[in-house]
């Protein structure tokens, strides 16, 4: 053979070679530079600790991620030229190593006013640690203790929880000689939280003596809101040791407030710097409301447990502002103050007992089918609208069951105005969304007209619903089954609703009379509402078809049903809402026999003029045209067999047997 003009096989080789060593150099580059980068964000291993001596000539232990800040034993005894001292100190450096070992002692009181540790009660000193490691994530110290509650604590007082903390050694009390600020700090930190009450409203049983309730009307008046004392049992804490250097006039308040700032107002030579003491978070982000006490002189012992570890920056900068928002937010809607998407402040309470109290995949699913629940309803929402534009007669339709739902739907929207104080206006705006398209309905239907009333009347005018035309016969049939259906529902329902509102009126206690109307429209609606649908499926059965079923509007809003289903198992609801979850899919079952047994052939237009009008029409093509000989041609065949046809019907039962 002869040879080719390409390079040496070994040429070839070394060439693939140094490809080779090129990308292992080229990853080993990367893998540094990532490296080199994450070390910049996360600091990377670099000391927490330098070793110095101060202007005494002592050694000392100084942070190492001061920056620009001198550290505080080496802080200069004068200013700097022209520098002038600012009461606000604008940036903060860390006081001790981020690593340091420190011991710290927690007592209770109900004075804000510290007082010498050794004349503190043993029950009263909730905590006493040594040695505790911070930045150390493996370190975890649980304290637990029961206490006699202070008088003044039973009262509606404080219970302040006073904290002593210090390096390893250090003399933590400032009450005795040699506290150094150097080396130790306290503060206070209320254990108790003031809270308000949401209004609850004053209730009786309508049937009861009124004189009794006019005597207790004037000692619930009140201005503003009921602000009460609550008391949790367990309580978090962890030191954040990795905050840095802070500007101290731009802190968020949340963070701002577990800021200790060195209490003799040393600043460096600028003068507008200073330091803090490590950041000791109380964690209440966890502590329910449903969990905690409310404190009064009933109350005489109570347990705590505190557990102490230590947190990173950024989980306490989230935790710390989502538990404060929240809180303001409830007590802003306290006020009577308006909250963005309304509510009262508590929607962040009930997440958090979701989190708490509900499995986690459960809750996982929970999250998926929600997304799929707000799906599905604006497909049913968008394809009943799309049906009902389509829709070129009243046939199957059950006009008194959509003139029952804007009724039954309205119940249901008063009652929410009614029953829930701040309710979201997102709840608020999908129901009366679906009220309006209820309207919409009707006026696809008939014709809704104002007309004069009757001689004699009252109201010189009435609300009219006028057919939109002269109906078919199988319309005037629909009509009449409806007529049938309801007539059969009303005897069934009418007893049990008066059995309900009699049963609802005696064992119950309401408002007002109003009250009581929409509590029992509302539980006859949850309770007997599927009724509703009883209709549509009669009409179904003697019409013997479903073809002028919303087909795709029906199966969007079962599968809600199925996932309401769902969440009946992991939401807090009244019994009768969780009874309705189930009632739906009952008639959902029956519908589905129903297509079952009325087969539709969507191949062509079906009895009632629909038929393909959910399908994409293509544009057809049109016929190319013959030429002039073949279609005269063509013509002329036509011709001969149509004067055939004519002079002959022999063929009438051959034509029959064909196949």
């Amino acid at each position: 053979m002869p040879e080719g003009n390409g390079p040496p096989a070994g040429d070839a080789r070394e060439e693939q070679g140094q490809s080779m060593l090129t990308k292992i150099v080229q990853g080993v580059a990367i893998w540094f530079g990532i490296q080199l980068l994450m070390k910049q964000f996360t600091g990377g291993n670099k000391a927490q600790t330098a070793t110095t001596t101060d202007a005494s000539g002592n050694i000392v232990q100084v942070p190492a991620n001061a920056g620009e800040i001198p550290a505080y034993q080496l802080r200069p005894s004068s200013f700097d030229e022209g520098a002038v001292w600012n009461p606000i100190p604008q940036r903060l450096a860390p006081i001790w190593p981020s690593d340091s070992s420190v011991d710290i002692i927690i007592t209770l009181s109900s004075s804000f006013v510290p007082v010498k540790i050794s004349s503190v009660a043993e029950e009263y000193i909730a905590l006493s640690e040594k040695g505790f490691k911070l930045g150390n994530s493996s370190e975890s110290r649980v304290a637990e203790t029961t206490f006699n509650v202070p008088s003044s604590v039973q009262k509606n007082g404080t219970l302040w929880g006073h904290f002593y903390v210090g390096l390893t050694g250090a003399n933590l009390d400032p009450k005795e000689p040699g506290f150094d600020p150097a080396m130790a700090v306290h503060f206070v930190y209320p254990l108790t939280q003031y809270i308000p009450k949401k209004k609850e409203s004053k209730t009786r049983n309508l049937l009861g003596d009124n004189p009794e309730v006019e005597e207790e009307e004037p000692e619930e008046q009140t201005t503003g809101p009921i602000i009460a004392n609550y008391y949790h049992p367990n309580t978090s804490l962890a030191f954040v040791p990795d905050t840095g250097i802070l500007n101290y006039p731009q802190t968020h308040p949340a963070i701002r407030q577990f800021v200790h700032v060195e209490p003799t107002g040393a600043r460096d030579g600028s003068g507008q710097n200073s330091w803090y003491y490590p950041v000791l978070y109380v964690n209440t982000f966890w502590q329910m409301k449903s969990h905690m006490t409310l404190l009064n002189e009933t109350v005489k012992t109570l347990p705590l447990r505190l557990d102490l570890s230590n947190m990173k920056n950024w989980k306490f900068n989230i935790i710390a502002s989502v538990d404060f928002n929240s809180k303001q937010q409830a007590l802003q809607a306290a006020y009577g103050s308006p909250i963005a998407g309304g509510g009262d402040g508590s929607e962040i309470e009930i997440i958090k007992e979701m989190f708490l109290d509900t499995n986690p995949y459960l809750l996982g699913v929970t999250a998926v089918v929600s997304i799929a629940h707000l799906l599905l309803e604006m497909l049913a929402f968008g394809s009943d609208i799309a049906h009902y534009r389509k829709k070129k007669d009243n046939v199957g339709i059950s006009v008194r069951s959509i003139f029952a739902n804007v009724f039954m739907q309205a119940v249901i929207f008063l009652y929410l105005i009614d029953n829930s104080q701040n309710t979201s206006w997102m709840i608020l705006g999908s129901q009366g969304v679906g009220i309006l398209i209820e309207f919409w309905k009707i006026t696809t239907i008939v014709n809704v007209r104002v007309r004069p009333a009757p001689p004699g009347s009252l109201i010189p005018y009435r609300i009219a619903f006028e057919d939109k035309y002269q109906l078919s016969e199988t319309e005037e049939k629909t009509k009449e089954y409806d007529e049938i259906a309801f007539k059969y529902m009303y005897i069934a329902g009418v007893p049990l609703i008066i059995g309900y509102a009699i049963w609802s009126l005696v064992y119950e206690s309401h408002k007002s009379w109003y009250s009581y109307i929409l509590t029992t429209l509302v539980g006859s609606v949850y309770a007997y509402g599927f009724l509703m649908m009883v209709p549509s499926l009669y009409i179904n059965y003697r019409l013997k078809s479903v073809a002028h079923m919303p087909a795709k509007a029906m199966m969007y809003k079962f599968l809600n049903t199925f996932i309401d289903d769902l969440f009946a198992f992991t939401i807090k609801m009244p019994f009768l809402y969780r009874m309705a979850t189930f009632r739906d899919d009952i008639i959902f079952f029956i519908y589905l026999y129903q297509r079952w047994a009325y087969k539709i052939d969507y191949t062509r237009v079906n009895e009632f003029g629909q038929g393909g009008d959910e399908e994409t029409e293509e544009t057809k093509a049109e016929p190319k045209s013959l030429p002039k000989a073949e279609a005269d041609a063509a013509t002329a065949a036509a011709k001969k067999i149509e004067g055939t046809a004519k002079s002959s019907g022999a063929d009438t039962g051959a034509a029959k047997k064909r196949k």
